[in-house]
């Protein structure tokens, strides 16, 4: 087998050099008493929302099921407290979207469902994927994407790869850091289980160099010869440049194949898992309970004590600020994940949600934004592109509302990763801009 891991990564596109501001990486996670109510959308994934099946008055319990949808590229929402539903309403998430959403007064107990029980011996994919869609669990690095859909490979894939993401690329973010030193065996539980179902012969955990500690930790259970006498098991170290992380990058970097384009690693016999959502695997399979918490990191120069909690989903980003100290100074940019790919929020009344890692706040010097300046066709946005575009021509593309010189163009595949703009001298706001084009070809596809 040894021929089948390579000794370093394969050279990727493009990149770049983000100052890494790792702050919380050495502080042990703290779990966060139940806040006094929640909030819980039914839309905390990509794919069909979720239709409450509780109403206002209900008595509810730790992990039971509050929103539930039929569609197959959805997941189940549960509730992360014991208590009462105090009404069933609508709220506007980040991306202007109004939605359902089931809200909780916690009664403090977290008293869980008494149905809760781990599920039976799983021995083939379609129970792995049955069991991952009923713990509700979805991509836990931000994507969001239903892990039961990706667990689920199609008849004619075949995967010979499974890749953990451990690269944790953005700046700030460490919830995945903490989650291989606190929990690594629980993570290689769960990979060894997906491993062994799915009857893939290579693992490959890639960790960015900047985390030698967690390369050690990883590498000390990874070659225990009881838990992989085969030794098909290797930790990968990454060079750390962003966006590593990324799905299509991380695939090449790890297995010098690319995913094409519209495609997904499946296509080049890859399965990509992120490091919280394998160890989520594992726990599931052992307790039957579903997925009610998340790790994320609460940093920026805002924040009085910077530190990654553990709490329960829907619990208000204020009511997490106050745990960590609530702020040091007003925050004028609040961030939900990381500076590069994050969403800008306007109020930290929304809720956590499952798919979210960190929550950023940043005072006025760090939060203020430059004015631009004309192009100079330097040429460093092209360099920087993990995707091979021409963002330059995509920014003029889509202020002209170009709709076919953006599909020239592959403005689709764009994975909005910012490192165009991170690198431009001119501070163009190109991915703004691409974003906009993007809304343009999905306008015209809809005429």
């Amino acid at each position: 087998m040894q021929e089948l891991f390579p000794k370093r990564p394969f050279k990727t596109h493009g990149g770049a050099p983000v100052p890494h501001h790792k702050n919380t990486w050495q502080q042990e996670s703290k779990r966060m008493p139940p806040p006094s109510r929640v909030v819980l959308p039914m839309v905390q994934h990509i794919g069909a929302p979720c239709a409450p099946v509780v109403k206002k008055g209900d008595h509810v319990y730790l992990g039971q099921v509050v929103g539930q949808s039929d569609a197959y590229v959805s997941a189940p929402i549960h509730a992360s407290v014991s208590g009462t539903v105090a009404e069933v309403t609508k709220i506007m998430l980040t991306a202007g979207q109004l939605v359902d959403a089931v809200v909780i007064d916690s009664d403090g107990l977290m008293e869980p469902d008494p149905d809760i029980r781990p599920p039976e011996k799983i021995t083939d994919k379609k129970a792995l994927a049955d069991a991952a869609r009923a713990a509700g669990l979805v991509g836990l690095g931000g994507a969001g994407f239903p892990a039961h859909v990706k667990l689920n490979v199609p008849d004619g894939k075949s995967i010979d790869t499974l890749i953990i993401n451990v690269a944790e690329c953005e700046p700030y973010v460490t919830a995945d850091h903490r989650e291989a030193l606190e929990n690594g065996r629980n993570v290689l539980d769960g990979v060894y289980k997906v491993k062994e179902i799915l009857d893939v012969h290579r693992v490959l955990i890639a960790v960015e160099d900047n985390k030698p500690d967690v390369i050690a930790k990883l590498t000390e259970i990874a070659d225990n010869p009881q838990m992989d006498p085969k030794d098909e098991v290797r930790v990968l170290a990454l060079r750390s440049r962003y966006p590593q992380g990324a799905e299509k990058v991380l695939v090449q970097a790890c297995t010098g194949r690319k995913v094409p384009a519209g495609g997904l690693p499946a296509d080049v016999g890859c399965l990509v898992m992120n490091i919280a959502s394998v160890s989520f695997l594992a726990s599931y399979m052992r307790t039957g309970m579903p997925l009610t918490m998340k790790r994320v990191t609460i940093d920026g120069s805002a924040v009085n004590a910077p530190q990654n909690v553990i709490v329960p989903i829907g619990t208000p980003i204020k009511d997490v600020m106050e745990f960590c100290g609530g702020y040091r100074s007003e925050p004028k940019k609040l961030l939900m994940g990381g500076p590069m790919m994050g969403i800008a929020l306007t109020t930290d009344e929304l809720p956590i949600l499952k798919q979210n890692n960190a929550i950023l706040a940043f005072d006025e010097k760090e939060a203020k934004m430059y004015e631009t300046t004309a192009c100079i066709r330097c040429g460093r946005c092209v360099a920087a592109c993990p995707m091979n575009l021409m963002p330059t021509k995509l920014e003029k593309a889509a202020e002209k509302k170009d709709v076919e010189a953006l599909l020239d163009l592959d403005v689709m595949t764009c994975m909005e990763c910012g490192c165009c703009a991170f690198s431009c001298p001119a501070g163009r706001r190109l991915v703004q801009s691409i974003r906009m084009g993007k809304t343009y070809v999905r306008k015209a596809g809809k005429k």
